[in-house]
C-alpha cells in the first residue's frame, strides 16, 4: 500500500495533500512546484521558498489557464524538469502571470483562479491514512526494537514470585503486568475500560526513569469536520451529483445548484461506499486467482525441470546406444534441448514477474480502498470516492482472459526416434530395406489443460506422429469412480474431450490411446481427475412445463398459470451427499410450492409429489407436509414467507432426504430408502417466484 500513499512528485509520503479535479494528489509545497506559466508570460524565474504559506502566492494564484476552447484545460507543455521520483514536472513561474497546475501522472492542466492553490480541496482522508500509516510503522519499529533489548525487559510487578516479563503497561496505574495478573487484576472490563494499556518500555524509558520518557507514539489528533471551501464557517451536508462535490447550505442558499441533482450527504456517501465495496468483491477475486496462478507457475517450474531432466537422461541414453560418428549430433541435441528447457523457464519466470508486478500493484489499491472504507469522513470519501471506482474497475479489467494463463506448458515438443536408424545400420547390406510404418505411439496427456467443473471433466492430450505412420483417432476411457473397469468414453479425432454427467465428490481414473490402419497404440499415463464436492447447476428448460418461465441465467423461476407446474434441475444424483436451497423472491395469497427431488420422468402439470416418481415438501405460511405417491404425512407448524430460504438435503449414502426452512432442519427425516437416481424439482403457480442457491455446504444443525 506505500505505493499509493507516495507524492508522484518527491517520491515520498504525502505532506498536506491537496485533491486535483483530475482525482490524483499532490503534496502542496510540489504543488507550488509545479505551477506553470502560460505562453503569454516571460520566462519562468525561481518561486519562493516552498515552505512559505498559502497566502503568500495570492497574487500568482490569482492566474487562469490559456486554452484553445476555454475549457479549463490546456494542451500547452512547458520545459521539463524530473523530479526526485522520476517524474517529469515543471519550474515555478513568476508571479503576476496567467497560471496552471499540470498534473504530474496524466498531464492534464487547470487553471488557478483568484483562490489560487486554497481552491484545491485538500484531501483530509489521504492525510489520515498516511498519518496511520507512520504511526504503525513507527510502532513496528519501536516493538522490533523492544524485543531485541529484551536483556532489559521490565518484569511483572504483581507477581508473588519468580516475577516473569511484563507483557503490558497501564498509563493510568503506572503498573507493569504479566498476561496473568493482567487478566486477574486489571481486567478490561468495568471502571478499568478505560484504561490504556501499551506495551511495556524499559526502566531507562519509563515515566520518572533517568533519561526522560519518551519511547511512547503520540495519539493521532482527531480531524475536525469537513468545512466549505467558499464558506468556511459551514460543513458540508449535502452532495451536487452534477458537480461531484459536497456543497453546504449556503451553497444552495445563493442558488449555485438550482439545476443540479443535489442529494444528502450521509446518502451518497454509503451508496459510493457500496459501489467501492462491490468493486473491490471483483477485483479481490481477480487477486485470489492470481495467487492461485503463480502458485501453479511455481509448480510449472518443478515439472520443467523435473521433465527436463527426465528429457536429458533419455536423450543421453538413445545417443550412447550410436556409434561414436553421432557424438558430435548427440551434443547438438543436447543443446537444443537445454535452450528449449531455457526458454521455457526463461517464459515462466517473466510470466510470474509480470504477474507478481500486477498483483502488488493490485493488493496495494485493495489495502488502500480498505482503509478509504474505514474512514467516517463521507466528504473526504466523496472527493475520492469516484476515481477509486474507475481504479478498481479498471485494475478488474486488467485481468482480461487469457492472463492467468500459462504461456508454454512443462512438456517437451520434442522427440527423438532412434530405432530407425538403429535398424538401418544392424541390417545395412549391398540392399537397404525401408522400414514400414507402425502403431502409434502412447499419446501424451496435457495436466495444465486438463481440468474439473462440478460434475465435468476435460481431458487433453497430444502426440506426434511418425513419417508414415499417420493417426486415425484416439480412444479415451475412464473407470467407474471407484477404481472399477474401464470403458470407452470417446472414439474420434478431436485430442480435447469433456465428459459429462460424473458422479459428485468422486475420483476417476483416465486413459488414452491413438490408433491407425496398423494398429492401436499403448496406453498413456493415468491421470485422476477430481470431481467437485459440492452441487451446481441450473433449472433445465428442455425439462420443464411450457407454463414455467425462467430466468436470470435459469436460476429464477416463475410460472404462468394458477395450477401448479414441475420444473427440474440439470443435476442428475445417484451418490453421495448434496445440499442446495431455493430462496422464496414472491410470494402473494398463500400459495403451497413443494420442493423435493423426482425422476426424470416425472409428471410436469400437477403437485410435485402427486405420483410415484417424485418426493417433495409442500409448505405455505403456517405448515407443511411431505408428499410421496400423493400421500400427506408428517404435518409440521412453521412456513415461509417472502424471503425465506427452503433447503434441501439428499443423502444418498445414507439414501435420506430432509428439509431446511431458513437453515434450520424443519421436522423429521422426510423421506428413507431412496435409491437410484435423483434430480432436484420444483412446482409452482403464478403466485410464487423462486430463485435457485447451490455450491452450499450442509448446515450444521441438522437433527439426531
Amino acid at each position: 500500500m506505500e505505493e499509493e500513499l507516495k507524492c508522484p512528485v518527491c517520491g515520498s509520503l504525502f505532506k498536506d495533500p491537496i485533491l486535483l479535479p483530475c482525482s490524483h494528489n499532490v503534496c502542496l509545497a510540489c504543488a507550488r512546484n509545479i505551477t506553470v506559466q502560460t505562453p503569454e508570460g516571460e520566462t519562468p524565474v525561481q518561486s519562493r521558498a516552498s515552505g512559505s504559506s498559502d497566502y503568500d502566492y495570492l497574487d500568482m494564484d490569482k492566474m487562469s489557464l490559456y486554452s484553445e476552447t476555454d475549457s479549463g484545460y490546456g494542451s500547452y507543455t512547458p520545459c521539463q524538469l524530473k523530479s526526485p521520483n522520476g517524474v517529469r514536472v515543471f519550474p515555478p513561474v513568476n508571479p503576476h502571470r496567467h497560471c496552471s497546475l499540470t498534473c504530474p501522472l496524466c498531464h492534464r492542466s487547470v487553471s488557478l483562479d483568484e483562490r489560487g492553490l486554497r481552491g484545491f480541496p485538500r484531501n483530509r482522508l489521504l492525510e489520515a491514512i498516511v498519518a496511520r500509516y507512520q504511526q504503525n510503522r513507527a510502532a513496528a519499529s519501536s516493538a522490533a526494537a523492544a524485543a531485541a533489548a529484551s536483556s532489559t525487559a521490565v518484569k511483572c510487578q504483581l507477581c508473588d514470585r519468580n516475577p516473569v516479563d511484563a507483557t503490558v503497561m497501564c498509563e493510568q496505574c503506572d503498573v507493569f503486568y504479566c498476561n496473568a495478573c493482567q487478566q486477574r487484576c486489571h481486567p478490561s472490563r468495568g471502571p478499568l475500560a478505560k484504561h490504556r494499556l501499551v506495551p511495556p518500555r524499559s526502566q531507562a524509558a519509563a515515566p520518572g526513569a533517568a533519561g526522560g520518557g519518551g519511547g511512547q507514539l503520540p495519539p493521532a489528533t482527531a480531524r475536525k469536520p469537513a468545512t466549505c471551501v467558499d464558506h468556511e464557517a459551514e460543513n458540508f451536508n449535502m452532495y451536487c451529483y452534477s458537480c461531484k462535490a459536497p456543497v453546504c447550505g449556503k451553497c444552495l442558499e445563493e442558488g449555485k445548484h438550482n439545476k443540479h441533482d443535489v442529494k444528502p450527504l450521509a446518502v451518497m456517501w454509503k451508496q459510493h461506499k457500496c459501489q467501492l465495496s462491490q468493486a473491490l468483491n471483483g477485483v479481490s477475486d481477480k487477486a485470489k486467482d492470481a495467487k492461485e496462478f503463480l502458485v501453479q507457475l511455481k509448480n510449472m517450474l518443478q515439472q520443467i525441470q523435473e521433465n527436463g531432466v527426465e528429457f536429458e537422461a533419455c536423450l543421453v541414453a538413445q545417443c550412447d546406444s550410436l556409434i561414436e560418428a553421432l557424438t558430435r549430433q548427440k551434443a547438438k541435441l543436447l543443446t537444443k534441448v537445454t535452450k528449449e528447457k531455457e526458454y521455457k523457464l526463461k517464459v515462466v519466470r517473466d510470466q510470474m514477474t509480470h504477474c507478481t508486478m500486477k498483483l502488488r500493484q493490485t493488493t496495494g489499491m485493495m489495502e488502500f480502498c480498505l482503509e478509504v472504507l474505514k474512514e467516517n469522513d463521507p466528504s473526504g470519501f466523496l472527493q475520492i470516492s469516484d476515481a477509486l471506482i474507475k481504479r478498481v474497475t479498471s485494475s478488474q479489467d486488467q485481468w482480461v482472459k487469457g492472463a492467468l494463463e500459462p504461456k508454454v506448458g512443462p512438456e517437451y515438443d520434442l522427440t527423438l526416434n532412434t530405432d530407425s536408424l538403429l535398424q538401418t545400420i544392424l541390417m545395412l547390406d549391398f540392399c537397404q530395406v525401408e522400414s514400414g510404418p507402425s502403431v502409434p505411439v502412447a499419446p501424451l496427456l496435457q495436466l495444465e489443460k486438463c481440468c474439473t467443473r462440478n460434475n465435468s471433466a476435460t481431458l487433453a492430450w497430444r502426440v506426434i506422429a511418425p513419417p508414415g505412420s499417420p493417426i486415425e483417432g484416439y480412444i479415451l476411457e475412464l473407470d467407474d469412480g471407484n477404481g472399477g473397469q474401464y470403458r470407452e468414453v470417446y472414439v474420434g479425432k478431436e485430442t480435447v474431450c469433456t465428459v459429462d454427467g460424473l458422479h459428485f465428490n468422486s475420483s476417476y481414473n483416465a486413459r488414452v490411446k491413438a490408433y491407425n490402419a496398423i494398429g492401436v497404440g499403448p496406453y498413456s499415463k493415468t491421470v485422476v481427475l477430481k470431481t467437485s464436492d459440492v452441487a451446481w447447476f441450473t433449472f433445465d428448460p428442455t425439462t420443464a412445463h411450457r407454463d414455467i418461465v425462467l430466468s436470470n441465467e435459469n436460476q429464477t423461476v416463475s410460472c404462468n398459470s394458477y395450477d401448479d407446474r414441475v420444473v427440474l434441475g440439470t443435476a442428475a444424483f445417484s451418490k453421495g451427499t448434496h445440499y442446495w436451497e431455493v430462496r422464496i423472491d414472491r410470494y402473494d395469497n398463500h400459495p403451497d410450492p413443494a420442493f423435493g427431488v423426482a425422476r426424470i420422468n416425472t409428471m410436469k402439470d400437477m403437485m410435485l409429489g402427486k405420483d410415484d416418481k417424485a418426493w417433495a415438501m409442500y409448505v405455505d405460511n403456517n405448515r407443511s407436509w411431505f408428499m410421496h405417491n400423493n400421500s400427506h404425512t408428517n404435518r409440521a407448524e412453521g412456513g415461509i414467507t417472502k424471503g425465506s430460504t427452503v433447503g434441501v438435503l439428499l443423502d444418498l449414502t445414507n439414501h435420506t432426504l430432509t428439509f431446511y426452512i431458513n437453515k434450520e432442519q424443519h421436522g423429521p427425516t422426510a423421506f428413507e430408502s431412496l435409491d437410484g437416481v435423483f434430480v432436484p424439482a420444483v412446482s409452482l403457480n403464478r403466485n410464487v417466484q423462486v430463485t435457485l442457491l447451490t455450491g452450499l455446504q450442509v448446515p450444521k444443525n441438522t437433527k439426531q
